[in-house]
């Protein structure tokens, strides 16, 4: 008979986690984010205690901020590191739903382990417990089904023998890659089983990467060579597959102008010839006019998001044919796409190879200049008077202040579109960006996230006032590890991204900045002091000049840095950018909202679903 050990199922979870490595030698599972309540302080806890030394252990202040600074982790690490979060069985598991569901839209991996009711159910109904009248195995974790890649409850211990190479084989697979969540009876984290030794021995899960299917490729390479004006759309699937220099190698043999999507961009540097930069609704005039002109678009590592396509009206070339690279084959047989389901970097290759030396010949220059002519002067520094800031100024400011080693980051609300279209971004990494969940509150905890992943990178978050008041605790863990990070907070008094949609929509300011909110006028959030009672050093600006001067203090900060400046609302940058569709009423008493109507019915008539 094999050798055995009797350990507890946490026991189990834990020491298996631990033996866990990547190619490079490196443990997967860099360590457990944990708030612990009764559903996992006596089982989990007890273990992750014992195992302190060679899995750390870090106490965060929300379960949902805790998960985010893991997947922030992750998406930095390009998915080759990853990190765990455990919570008690009720609103500490819920709270990681959101998160979950963050991880799954933009594939990055993550291990949820959650405390669930007693398997044995002696005690129930138990604290915290929901009771489904009608099915007595639902718990809140069902809650994480539909927001992860894999899902288990865990009822005996035994059954970490198949769970835990389940789980660990989805988050490290490039096509299915996302959330595991492994559900934790409360009682059998602390029952005990005899595991065979050999369960624990270090395992190395190796990144697949996956050569396109021959009949695939053929197509593919004869709607390319059939083609007179293609374009590559570059998504977050570039950087995981580390193909960037593959995507330089592959426009420059073939003559290929790229735009990049918000996960695809620093895919090129923003200089580089071919590289026209953003696409779709917060892009830019040269890479969209490109996609329009486009006989053939060739998508790259993109799942093809709303904001990508213009909501399917962009690519409006008549004869446009649509060629989809991508492991997942979900994803590459989109909108009747010719699929390519194969890894970025071993497809780019094949498809070179096969085209041999063709080029499509591609003059982006003059495209670009004129880009560059009409927003560059938008993040200049403002003229003397009295009006408050843009935020193309504040992105020009904290851009001036950038240095090699700069990451930006952020998620939600107005920077995310200005950071598409205006951020020179110089190498790959140095954007991160999570907006195919748009999850306000993301960016603390995610700035966190990155810092660790990264320790020599100047991470500088953007954030509004509305998402730092959404979630901000995790500036509290970050003093208190002494994690050093930046925060620029740009305070419009609200919601002001979705207050410029709301009036591009017909309708009347109402309820998102706080002038047109009830009681807002009485709110006067002093968000620098805020951010210093957490630990943070901290300091509001009064101009774009005041915010260069402290921006260029932040290396002197021993943990996280906050910069506060009022802006203005209202303006945003117009080059560029194409339709998005939002639904606008086809009644209404407005005149405005009437108009939107007719508007939105004939950009509706440009869109193609096929």
């Amino acid at each position: 008979m094999s050798e055995t050990i009797r350990l507890t199922a946490a026991q189990a979870l834990v020491r298996y986690i631990a033996a866990q490595t990547n190619e490079a030698g490196e443990r997967f599972i860099e360590g457990v984010w944990a708030i612990f309540g009764h559903g996992n302080v006596a089982g989990l806890g007890e273990a992750l205690y014992a195992h302190r030394e060679d899995l750390p252990t870090w106490r965060g202040h929300n379960e949902q901020t805790m998960a985010h600074a893991a997947i922030a982790y992750a998406k930095q690490s390009g998915r080759r590191r990853a990190m765990a979060v455990t919570s008690s069985i009720g609103p500490g598991a819920t709270n990681m739903v959101t998160a979950a569901a963050l991880a799954h839209v933009n594939r990055l991996p993550v291990l949820l382990l959650p405390g669930d009711v007693f398997a044995g159910r002696g005690p129930d109904p138990v604290l915290q417990q929901i009771e489904d009248f009608g099915d007595g195995t639902v718990t809140v974790n069902d809650c994480f089904r539909p927001v992860t890649r894999y899902f288990d409850r865990i009822t005996r211990p035994e059954q970490l023998l198949t769970a835990l190479p389940r789980a660990f084989r989805t988050m490290t697979d490039p096509a299915d890659c996302g959330p595991v969540c492994l559900s934790l009876c409360q009682d059998v984290q602390a029952e005990a089983f005899d595991f065979p030794v050999a369960f624990f021995e270090p395992k190395t899960w190796y990144a697949r990467r996956v050569h396109p299917d021959t009949g695939e490729l053929a197509r593919a390479v004869a709607a390319l060579e059939a083609a007179t004006s293609p374009v590559i759309v570059a998504g977050g699937g570039v950087h995981y597959s580390d193909a960037t220099a593959e995507l330089a190698r592959f426009a420059e043999t073939h003559g290929i102008p790229v735009v990049e999507t918000q996960a695809g961009k620093s895919a090129l540097p923003w200089d580089h010839p071919l590289n026209l930069g953003p696409v779709g609704v917060t892009g830019g005039a040269a890479a969209n006019d490109a996609c329009a002109r486009a006989d053939l678009v060739l998508g790259i590592g993109t799942r093809f998001q709303d904001f990508t396509t213009g909501s399917w009206g962009l690519f409006s070339h008549p004869g446009r044919r649509l060629v989809s690279l991508n492991t997942q084959a979900w994803d590459a047989e989109k909108h009747g796409a010719l699929p390519v389901v194969a890894d970025a970097q071993a497809g780019m290759a094949a498809l070179s190879a096969a085209l041999g030396e063709r080029s499509f010949g591609a003059e982006t220059e003059a495209a670009k200049a004129d880009w560059f002519a009409a927003v560059d002067p938008l993040t200049d520094r403002p003229g003397d008077g009295n009006a408050l800031p843009t935020d193309m100024q504040v992105v020009g400011a904290v851009q001036r202040a950038a240095g090699p080693e700069t990451v930006v980051m952020c998620a939600a609300g107005t920077m995310p579109g200005e950071l598409h279209k205006l951020w020179k971004a110089g190498r790959p990494g140095s954007y991160h960006m999570e907006y195919g969940f748009s999850c306000m509150g993301y960016e603390i905890a995610g700035a966190m996230g990155i810092k660790m992943a990264q320790p020599s990178a100047d991470v500088i978050c953007f954030t509004g006032d509305g998402t730092y008041m959404m979630a901000n605790s995790e500036m509290a863990t970050a003093a208190m590890m002494g994690v050093p990070f930046t925060v620029v907070v740009t305070d419009n008094r609200g919601y002001g991204c979705i207050n410029r949609l709301q009036m591009g929509t017909g309708g009347a300011e109402f309820n998102n900045l706080l002038d047109h909110a009830t009681g807002g006028e009485n709110s006067a959030i002093d968000f620098a002091a805020h951010a210093a009672a957490m630990g943070a050093t901290s300091v509001k600006v009064g101009s774009v000049a005041e915010l260069e001067q402290a921006l260029a203090k932040r290396h002197e900060a021993k943990g996280p840095y906050v910069v506060v400046i009022d802006t203005d609302p209202y303006p945003s940058t117009e080059p560029g950018g194409t339709w998005w569709e939002v639904g606008v009423p086809q009644v209404s008493d407005r005149e405005e909202v009437r108009a939107a109507r007719e508007t939105y019915e004939r950009n509706k008539a440009t869109q193609r679903r096929f």
